[in-house]
């Protein structure tokens, strides 16, 4: 495990800022910087965008979004916040020490991520800034939060009911239901699929890239959630699909084919979200993501079925 000092210095900057903003609003900008990454690559222009911008101690969501997640579950246990809240810029809070709790969960999830990927085998095979975000998000509940790690859960009806949402309790109410969240896995998978297999033929400079475009312009898009539009949360679901088609490719010949099993993987993964919002986050005190929680077994299941079938 190489932990380079000065990117673990730039990683505390980033998750203070993280936290200054606040967590959703520090991730749109990671999209933004996804985008304007991939169009630079695909000019020629390196992957310095994305490597150290978009993924790197910036606003790598290990790092920036972490951050802002940790900061509001901590202003939390406090008191006078709340922890689920990863809209409200903390900087608007006036208190240095939450945006430092920021800081420190940036940095740690620096080192976190570069340790998951360094892991034999399994680091190579999923998402490790997923991997990194989801236990930081886990991390942050254990330590700040009072409602242990799978919230509240009411104790009547019996069985997987439970967990069910309530109008009190819920992550993103367009997409709780599953003919709807199944239509939009399908789509947004599709979308994100075709536009993987359609960059990566148009530019090969952006081989091994091309996948994380639509989920740029998802991550992007949630500038309009934070603002109150009802948009739909598609990242966990474009960055699966794009990346399935991208592996799948060189299995199945076909870009159609190929298109088709990113958009069922994209479905999966819009499954898994709703599955982990249920069990892990609607009944909590603090935010653990739903879209990381998905992302990182979703990329494992697509990246080791790919390695085997290549």
């Amino acid at each position: 495990m190489d932990i380079d000092l000065f990117s673990l210095l730039l990683s505390l900057g980033g998750g203070f800022v993280g936290a200054a903003l606040g967590a959703l609003l520090a991730f749109v900008f990671t999209g933004l910087a996804v985008v304007l990454g991939v169009v630079a690559l695909a000019a020629g222009g390196g992957s310095g965008m994305l490597d150290t911008v978009a993924f790197g101690p910036f606003f790598g969501p290990h790092v920036a979004f972490a951050g802002g997640v940790a900061a509001a579950a901590y202003a939390a246990r406090r008191g006078g916040f709340d922890g689920k809240d990863i809209v409200t810029p903390l900087a608007s809070i006036r208190r240095p020490d939450v945006l430092l709790v920021g800081a420190l969960f940036g940095a740690l999830g620096y080192v976190v991520q570069v340790a998951v990927a360094a892991t034999p085998w399994f680091g190579s095979h999923t998402d490790t800034v997923a991997v990194t975000v989801f236990l930081s998000g886990v991390a942050a509940r254990l330590v700040f939060g009072r409602t242990g790690l799978l919230g509240a859960v009411p104790r009547t009806p019996q069985g997987w009911k439970r967990f069910a949402p309530t109008p009190e309790n819920q992550w993103i109410p367009g997409q709780q239901r599953f003919r709807d969240n199944t239509v939009l896995g399908a789509f947004a998978g599709l979308f994100a699929a075709g536009t993987t297999v359609l960059l990566a033929e148009s530019f090969p400079d952006l081989q091994g890239s091309a996948h994380v475009f639509a989920f740029g312009v998802s991550a992007f898009s949630l500038a309009f959630l934070a603002v109150g539009m009802p948009v739909p949360v598609t990242h966990h679901i474009t960055v699966v699909g794009g990346l399935a088609a991208a592996t799948f490719l060189p299995v199945v010949g076909s870009t159609f084919a190929a298109v088709l099993v990113g958009a069922a993987f994209a479905v999966v993964a819009a499954w898994g979200a709703e599955l982990f919002a249920r069990l892990l986050h609607i009944h909590g005190d603090t935010h653990i993501d739903p879209p990381a929680a998905t992302i990182w077994p979703t990329s494992l299941l697509v990246l080791g079925l790919g390695s085997a079938l290549v």
